[in-house]
């Protein structure tokens, strides 16, 4: 193999991921293993096996890093973001929790952004599980005749988007106006 035709190469094929990097980067605010993902697949198609993996990781690494010094790719604000909008969402801090360690965010960002949410919501999680109430029209929203009928149903609602015991209990207890008064303030 000529070494000369080979860094040749290399160059072309950094080039291109990193312009793959920055036309992802302008459509979407990905974290950082979201974006090395996308990039591995990305030459994967390209040159299937044409390169070694630890020379793509290595690739990858070096562009990520690139991006992440001119602050264009960062998990501590990716992670403060995302938790933000699950939580206008109606989303459990469980489940933030999980969506942001699928995502593939390092711990301490998203303990520091768990952190952020109970300092300026306490109750955060009671205020998310009448959000959810609210958009799938279960609890309080029920007909009154219907509400023990379906109530194992809507306690296991919540309990897979990742409220505990307690406070799915308290939401589905309170009355339909307790609930039209608390859900305006959420």
């Amino acid at each position: 193999m000529n070494p000369a035709r080979y860094k040749k190469d290399f160059d072309k094929i950094t080039e291109e991921l990193r312009s793959f990097a920055y036309s992802y980067l302008e459509k979407y605010s990905p974290s950082k293993q979201q974006l090395k993902t996308y990039l591995f697949k990305k030459i994967l198609t390209r040159y299937k096996s044409y390169l070694n993996k630890k020379m793509i990781f290595s690739m990858i690494d070096e562009i990520i890093n690139s991006l992440e010094k001119k602050s264009l790719v960062s998990d501590k604000y990716y992670s403060e973001s995302k938790s933000k909008n699950f939580l206008k969402r109606g989303y459990s801090l469980n489940k933030i929790r999980y969506a942001l360690i699928k995502k593939g965010i390092d711990e301490k960002y998203i303990n520091s952004s768990i952190l952020k949410i109970r300092e300026n919501n306490p109750d955060s999680d009671f205020f998310s599980a009448i959000k959810l109430c609210k958009r799938k029209r279960i609890g309080a929203l029920r007909d009154e005749g219907n509400r023990e009928i379906f109530y194992k149903k809507d306690m296991s609602i919540l309990a897979r988007s990742g409220f505990s015991f307690e406070i799915s209990k308290s939401v589905l207890s309170l009355s339909k106006n307790e609930f039209l008064k608390l859900s305006k303030l959420a």
